[in-house]
């Protein structure tokens, strides 16, 4: 309990700093974003009524504290350009980004894991190194370009997936985020495979591998029960410090895919200058990220009684 408590307090006082961070950096962008969304032809006295409902006529300082009492009570503002509670939109988009960061995540482990393994049991043979290169030319390719090519590839020539928009169901939720949730899922798949490769050869040779193997058991279950576990935490940490890249994937995947997701909300929003509507996006990608990063120290902590048994 001492342990998530302290992790727990950390997470809840980065959270803070990105909170602040985000409300001043939006106050340094020039203009008034009233008028900015209002447009030119509105008067003076519509601007300044507005700016007095929302709060920004007054001290900078009564912003902020108005700006975490809201952030506490869940409310994040209203959107000018939408004319709604940006809840309720961040609630409509939100959906389609989760499932497609988790569906590439799946894609990443399906692929990555297998190639890993295979990897390190062959360290510096041939399949090695093959599958070190096809890894590494996957990673170098921009996410855009490689939407691009599955797009035309499984969408244009076979006709297997649509290559733009977002169907309903749960068959047609899945045909639609193939494609974006594969373009992002081997984008990672050299991280994992390459960190569960140098981990596995490692742990390989420990002396309790070899005291497992020497009690006669089979080698499918030495890896997969004994190597696999501790191998993989690393692995994990990385994928939890890798959020923020995956969110700021799916801004792309979600525009060249045509996906209502809180990416693309996000594009659209700056483009109106919808600044509550970024300061609120902002602010949850951050919270994913932070609890992301929670998680996994937690995780690691159930897996591994030295985490935090550690001083």
């Amino acid at each position: 309990m001492r342990y998530v408590g302290k992790r727990v307090l950390q997470a809840v006082l980065v959270l803070w700093g990105l909170i602040t961070v985000i409300f001043f950096v939006l106050h340094l962008i020039p203009g008034d974003p009233v008028r900015a969304v209002l447009g030119g032809r509105a008067s003076d006295a519509t601007v300044q009524q507005v700016r007095e409902q929302l709060g920004l006529d007054r001290p900078l300082p009564e912003q902020y504290l108005r700006f975490l009492t809201d952030i506490v009570q869940g409310n994040l503002g209203t959107s000018l350009a939408l004319n709604d509670q940006v809840s309720h939109v961040l609630g409509q988009r939100l959906l389609p980004s989760i499932l497609l960061i988790a569906y590439g995540m799946f894609f990443a482990v399906l692929i990555g894991v297998p190639l890993g393994i295979q990897a390190a049991l062959r360290p510096n043979r041939a399949a090695d190194h093959i599958i070190r290169l096809q890894t590494t030319f996957l990673f170098g390719m921009p996410t855009f370009w490689l939407a691009l090519v599955l797009a035309l590839l499984f969408g244009l020539v076979l006709g297997w997936f649509p290559v733009s928009g977002y169907q309903t169901g749960l068959g047609g939720i899945l045909r639609s985020l193939t494609l974006p949730a594969l373009t992002l899922g081997l984008s990672l798949v050299v991280i994992v495979t390459r960190t569960l490769r140098s981990n596995l050869i490692e742990v390989l040779k420990s002396e309790y591998i070899e005291a497992a193997r020497s009690r006669g058991l089979s080698e499918r279950r030495v890896i997969v029960k004994h190597a696999l576990r501790n191998a993989a935490m690393p692995t994990l940490t990385i994928l939890s410090t890798i959020i923020g890249y995956l969110i700021g994937s799916t801004v792309v995947l979600e525009q060249v895919f045509r996906i209502p997701g809180a990416g693309s909300l996000l594009v659209q929003s700056i483009l109106r200058h919808d600044y509550q509507t970024v300061r609120a996006v902002a602010l949850l990608s951050g919270l994913v990220v932070i609890a992301a990063g929670l998680s996994a120290d937690l995780l690691q902590a159930i897996l591994d009684p030295r985490v935090r048994l550690a001083r």
